[in-house]
C-alpha cells in the first residue's frame, strides 16, 4: 500500500520534496507523459508505502487552476480516489506468496488497505495545510472546500475502519494492520521530510503486501521476499519523488534505473512455483499447450516473464530520461511512471508465485485506473 503511491505503496504527494503518504507509492497517481493524461499510482502510496506523485501544476508554469467541483469532488480529489487502483495488488501479490487462494479474508484484507490508503492521503494534506496555502492553494483544504478538522477526522476515522477490517480478518492480520497504520501517521506526521523518508514509505508498502499474507493464511512469512522486492520498488520511486519540483538529481533516477533493472532479473528470473500445465492452461488461456519444445519455458515463465517486461518498460524509459535531464518535469514523469509500475511488478510477483489467475486480476486493474485517472485530469481536478 504504499502509497505507487505514493502516492504510492503501499503513496499522497505532499510537497515537492516529499513523496506522497500512505500505504501504497509507491504509498499516487501521477500526470502522464503529457502533463494531462494521469495514470495510477502506488499504493504510492497510502500511508502505507506507495511513491510519491509528481507535484501539481508544471513547476515552470505555476499551480493549475482551481478545479470547478462541489462537495463530492472536493473530497475525490484530497483521497485522490483514482489511485487506489494501485492498491488492491498488494494484498493479492500477497495471498499469492503465501500460497494461498483469494478469499473472504483477502477481501477484508484489501478493504483494511483501501481504508488506511485513504486515510494517509487525507492526513498528508491535513499535515501539509500551511505549505500547501503557499505552494498549492487550489487543494481542497487551502481553498476551504474542506476543512482542516474534517479532514484530519476523516483520517481518524480511515484508520479505525481499517484496523476494525484487519481485525475480522484475524489476529494476524491486526498484528500487520497495526504497525502499518503506525507507519502512516509516522510518515505524513514526522518522517516525511527526514532522510527516512523513503524508507519509511517502502515499509508501509512491504507491510500492505504482507497484509494480504496474513489474512489470507494466517502466516506472513513465505510472502517476505515479495515484499522486499515492492518495499525496493518502492524506496526508488519515493526517493526520486523528493525532488520533483525543483530537479537536479541525476543520482535518484539513474538508482532507480538500475533497481528496476535488478527487479527485473530477480522477478522473472526465479520463478518459485510450477504449476501443472493443465492448470496453467484453465488459468491462463493461450499460455499453455499440452506439446511443448523439451526445453522451452512453461506458461508460468511466459506470464512472469511479460509481465516482469511490463514493469520494467513502464519505469526504465522515464528513469532513464531524467537521469539525462533531471528537470523538474522529466523528474516528474519519472515519479509517474515508477508509480504505474507498481501494477505490472504486483502481477509479476502474483505469476512468480504460481498464481496466473491473480496475476492476471492485478495485471487488469492497470486500464480501469488509468481510465478513472483520465477523466479526473479532463475535469481538472488533481489526483497527485
Amino acid at each position: 500500500m504504499s502509497r505507487a503511491g505514493t502516492r504510492d505503496p503501499s503513496g499522497s504527494s505532499s510537497s515537492g520534496s516529499s513523496a506522497s503518504s500512505g500505504v501504497l507509492a509507491v504509498p499516487g497517481v501521477p500526470a502522464d507523459g503529457d502533463g494531462v493524461d494521469a495514470a495510477v499510482p502506488p499504493a504510492g502510496d497510502q500511508g502505507a508505502g506507495l511513491a510519491t506523485p509528481p507535484a501539481d501544476g508544471d513547476a515552470t508554469r505555476g499551480p493549475r487552476p482551481r478545479p470547478r467541483s462541489g462537495r463530492a469532488g472536493a473530497w475525490a480529489e484530497l483521497l485522490r480516489l483514482p489511485a487506489l487502483f494501485t492498491v488492491p495488488g498488494d494484498a493479492l501479490a500477497g495471498a499469492a506468496a503465501a500460497g494461498a487462494r483469494p478469499g473472504r479474508r483477502t477481501l477484508l484484507a484489501i478493504g483494511s488497505s483501501l481504508c488506511l490508503y485513504e486515510a494517509g492521503m487525507a492526513l498528508n494534506d491535513w499535515a501539509d495545510r500551511a505549505e500547501d496555502a503557499v505552494e498549492r492553494p487550489h487543494r481542497p483544504l487551502p481553498s476551504g472546500r474542506i476543512s482542516p478538522a474534517a479532514a484530519l477526522a476523516a483520517a481518524c476515522g480511515l484508520t479505525g475502519a481499517g484496523l476494525a477490517l484487519a481485525a475480522a480478518a484475524g489476529r494476524p492480520a491486526l498484528a500487520v494492520a497495526a504497525p502499518l497504520a503506525g507507519s502512516v501517521w509516522a510518515y505524513d506526521l514526522v518522517l516525511k521530510h527526514t532522510p527516512a523518508g523513503p524508507a519509511a514509505m517502502a515499509a508501509a508498502r512491504g507491510l500492505d503486501l504482507l497484509l494480504g499474507a496474513a489474512a489470507t493464511s494466517g502466516g506472513a512469512r513465505a510472502a517476505l521476499p515479495s515484499a522486499a522486492l515492492l518495499g525496493s520498488h518502492t524506496l526508488a520511486v519515493t526517493a526520486v519523488s523528493r525532488r520533483e519540483t525543483t530537479g537536479g538529481s541525476v543520482l535518484a533516477p539513474s538508482a532507480a534505473l538500475a533497481t528496476t533493472g535488478v527487479l527485473t532479473r530477480l522477478v522473472a528470473g526465479h520463478r518459485r512455483t510450477r504449476l501443472p500445465a493443465g492448470r496453467w492452461a484453465a488459468a491462463a488461456p493461450g499460455l499453455s499447450g499440452s506439446k511443448r519444445a523439451a526445453g522451452a519455458p512453461d506458461a508460468g515463465d511466459v506470464l512472469t516473464a511479460a509481465l516482469g517486461a511490463a514493469y520494467a518498460a513502464t519505469a526504465a524509459r522515464p528513469y532513464f530520461h531524467a537521469t539525462l535531464n533531471p528537470s523538474p518535469p522529466l523528474t516528474q514523469r519519472a515519479v509517474g511512471g515508477g508509480i504505474r509500475a507498481t501494477i505490472p511488478l504486483q502481477a509479476a510477483l502474483a505469476a512468480r508465485a504460481g498464481a496466473p489467475a491473480t496475476s492476471l486480476l492485478i495485471a487488469a486493474l492497470a486500464p480501469a485506473g488509468r481510465m478513472f485517472a483520465r477523466r479526473a485530469a479532463m475535469r481538472k481536478v488533481s489526483i497527485t
